[in-house]
């Protein structure tokens, strides 16, 4: 019996929870190496929209890569919600800038430049639950699937996650999938 996309998220929230702090930063170390393993057969790729992770949703620590990222003198982005447009803006981070909590426990940068999306090349997607086509669940607000509707179709779609793919998820007709998902334990293309 396959599960329906409220009960993956349930499911996944759960399974989450289950991890311990050190399992998580173990991992999120674990899947920083693998994306440093895709990134290498991948020259030419600079411009990098990373997502930050909210502790409360216990998801992969993505600041190593940020880190490594930085280090290698590429261009990092990420997003916030714009409170007028509900939609998903892009900011251009300064090298090496601070990050504070907001009031729903989102790490947002101190220092930034609000830029259009039309360098981007890759896009690391968060994720509770993916198949394995590609298809992908989120928390179910479509921040990301409106976000990449406006990306190139060129922009590579990589998610990020702790857990091996689940058989299928129906997808929605607004739903985008990934090109590929990176696990503490492999590169996956779809």
């Amino acid at each position: 019996m396959s599960l329906d996309k409220h009960q993956l998220r349930t499911y996944y929230k759960e399974l989450r929870a289950s991890l311990s702090e050190e399992e998580i930063e173990q991992k999120s170390l674990q899947i920083k190496g693998n994306v440093i393993s895709f990134l290498n057969g991948r020259k030419g790729l600079n411009h990098f929209h990373l997502f930050f992770p909210i502790p409360k949703h216990r998801e992969v620590n993505t600041f190593p890569i940020k880190a490594y990222l930085e280090e290698n003198g590429a261009a990092v982005y990420t997003s916030r919600v714009d409170p007028k447009s509900l939609q998903l803006k892009t900011l251009r981070l300064k090298p090496n800038t601070k990050f504070q909590f907001d009031k729903w426990g989102i790490p947002v940068p101190e220092e930034f430049d609000l830029v259009s999306n039309d360098l981007i090349q890759v896009v690391f997607i968060p994720l509770l639950a993916y198949d394995q086509k590609g298809n992908r669940i989120g928390f179910g607000k479509g921040y990301y699937d409106a976000f990449l509707a406006g990306l190139d179709p060129s922009v590579l779609k990589v998610g990020l996650s702790f857990f091996a793919p689940e058989l299928s998820i129906l997808p929605e007709l607004h739903d985008i999938p990934l090109d590929y998902c990176i696990t503490a334990e492999k590169i996956i293309t779809f």
